[in-house]
């Protein structure tokens, strides 16, 4: 297990590889899509024994709206499986739930058992587990400035640190690490401002491989970088 010292206060991850986890196993998507929400209370656990204090999942973007029509019915019932077996434990462990994004759009079930745990656990502080969901990284770009104008901001009153507090994170921290799986290399319009200074770690490891060993390795990485945030090497060890 990782040194404490070394945990990120932040961890996000684009959960990426379900469908293709399926098809080498000779499966359904659906039944990846179920493997990786398994995947996924796995990695929500060992974070929350770590210590990790916010964790964020791309759990479902602005661009699965185009998925096929069957794929988005079965994301939609296992939300709200998970959400709704794991209300006890996210309580018991004291996690907090909170969504990233425009939930407004998903079907009733999913929005009233979206309220109910968002509710139930919105007193827990040992760790805020951020769910992107209905989430774009331009969106919510879009949606700070159109907030920004619609409060009356003075171009000298905007600051990046006005800016973030019309964004979904506000009183977040940024990333420390971003994590994606399944061998992809890029962003895909996720946290794109919160990541400006995060670190990043890809493996070739599917999403419902994923295993809290497979974090651990990730988070063996990014111990032994050094993060400048802008700086030279030598005037981040001055």
């Amino acid at each position: 297990m990782p040194e404490t010292s070394t945990i990120p206060t932040h961890i996000a991850i684009v959960m990426d590889g379900n469908g293709r986890w399926a098809k080498a196993q000779g499966l359904k998507r659906s039944q990846g899509h179920k493997a990786g929400t398994e995947a996924a209370l796995n990695i929500v656990t060992h974070c929350r024994e770590l210590g990790v204090a916010h964790l964020t999942l791309y759990t479902f973007s602005t661009e699965n709206w185009k998925r096929p029509e069957e794929e988005k019915k079965v994301l939609f019932d296992l939300l709200v499986q998970f959400l709704t077996r794991e209300l006890p434990t996210l309580i018991k462990n004291d996690v907090q739930l909170r969504v990233l994004g425009d939930y407004d759009a998903f079907p009733f079930a999913v929005r009233q058992v979206l309220k109910l745990v968002l509710g139930k656990t919105r007193d827990c502080k040992s760790m805020i587990l951020n769910l992107a969901l209905n989430y774009g990284g331009r969106d919510e770009i879009v949606r700070a400035a159109q907030r920004i104008v619609a409060k009356g901001f003075k171009p000298e009153e905007i600051t990046a640190e006005t800016f973030s507090d019309q964004l979904y994170t506000v009183g977040q921290p940024d990333p420390d690490l971003v994590i994606r799986t399944s061998g992809e290399y890029r962003l895909s319009n996720y946290l794109l401002w919160q990541s400006a200074y995060s670190e990043f770690y890809f493996t070739d490891t599917h999403w419902p491989d994923f295993t809290p060993a497979e974090l651990d390795k990730a988070l063996e990485s990014y111990a032994g970088r050094q993060r400048r945030f802008g700086k030279t090497g030598e005037q981040v060890e001055s």
